[in-house]
């Protein structure tokens, strides 16, 4: 019976020398998703991609992709894995056609599936100029359709927008819809979170090597909503006041401005709370969260 999951941790540590770069990450990767694999610069995503890719080996810790350990059975798990890590390289003066056919016979891989792969990435009519001749974005589909030569079950793409104008930006995203629609899991590492925002189902947030949040967007969204109040008189107070409240799951402060985790429709409570004990509320209401924001928070990142 196969695994229904694409990609799973259990514990996955990395450490280098004094330098905890993975810290015992446990996850796990449905079958058909697309998730979103994010965290601050340092946070070990790419320490992670290059452990489930067989390239770095854990310090301590398991992974298995397409339910082979990656360890014990390196070739059974990566058959059918494509990865695009960073900016792909490409030989300039070789076609976008002959670049994947260097690519096939490196890998012993069938060039009879290059055609198909040029033409799902929308370069079949470019196949035959040099890749000098391409644009940034499309070197980047090319670096896709390089992902998809081995038939993959999982595709793992590192900043596939990175460095692209909007219209670069919106191609890709488009590629990474229909991909995931033919039914390939895709593991998306980005940091553009609103880009990450609609294309995932699912995602997980690491920061100093650590999982700090896995979900579905969605469930982590509502994670992020509540009640902003802004006060005139001292928000160290108002904090404190606010915190007091049984429904009042937490508070934090951004300047004057309080950010608090309790239902929208007790905002008269809170506001009649705070001015029974002296404190001037400015403006209150109910606040939502997107992704970008939910990330800023959870990893500490609000000036």
């Amino acid at each position: 019976m196969s695994s229904p999951h694409t990609i799973t941790t259990d514990s996955l540590t990395k450490r280098y020398g004094e330098r905890l770069a993975v810290d015992s990450l446990s996850l796990s990767v449905g079958r058909g998703e697309v998730f979103g694999f994010l965290g601050p610069n340092g946070a070990g995503k790419t320490t992670t991609i290059a452990m489930l890719l067989g390239l770095v080996r854990p310090t301590a810790g398991r992974a298995t992709v397409l339910g082979h350990d990656v360890l014990s059975a390196p070739a059974a798990a990566l058959a059918r894995v494509g990865a695009m890590i960073e900016a792909p390289a490409f030989y300039p003066y070789l076609s976008g056609y002959d670049n994947l056919r260097v690519l096939c016979r490196a890998g012993g891989l069938d060039e009879g599936r290059i055609a198909g792969a040029l033409a799902a990435v929308e370069l079949g009519e470019r196949a035959r100029d040099r890749v000098r001749a391409y644009s940034q974005g499309m070197k980047q589909r090319l670096g896709i359709a390089a992902t998809l030569l081995p038939d993959p079950e999982l595709i793992i793409l590192d900043e596939p927008t990175n460095g692209l104008d909007p219209a670069g930006t919106a191609e890709i995203r488009a590629l990474i819809r229909a991909l995931a629609a033919g039914g390939r899991t895709i593991f998306l590492c980005s940091h553009m979170l609103h880009e990450v925002e609609q294309l995932c189902e699912r995602v997980a947030i690491l920061k100093a090597g650590r999982l700090i949040a896995q979900g579905q967007v969605a469930d982590l969204l509502r994670r992020g909503q509540g009640l902003r109040v802004r006060v005139e008189s001292d928000p160290t107070q108002a904090a404190a006041l606010a915190a007091t409240l049984s429904w009042v799951a937490g508070v934090r402060r951004d300047g004057d401005v309080l950010l608090v985790d309790a239902p929208a429709a007790r905002a008269a409570e809170l506001n009649a709370h705070l001015a029974g004990n002296g404190v001037l509320v400015a403006e209150i209401g109910a606040r939502g969260s997107s992704l970008e924001e939910f990330f800023l928070e959870v990893t500490g990142e609000v000036s």
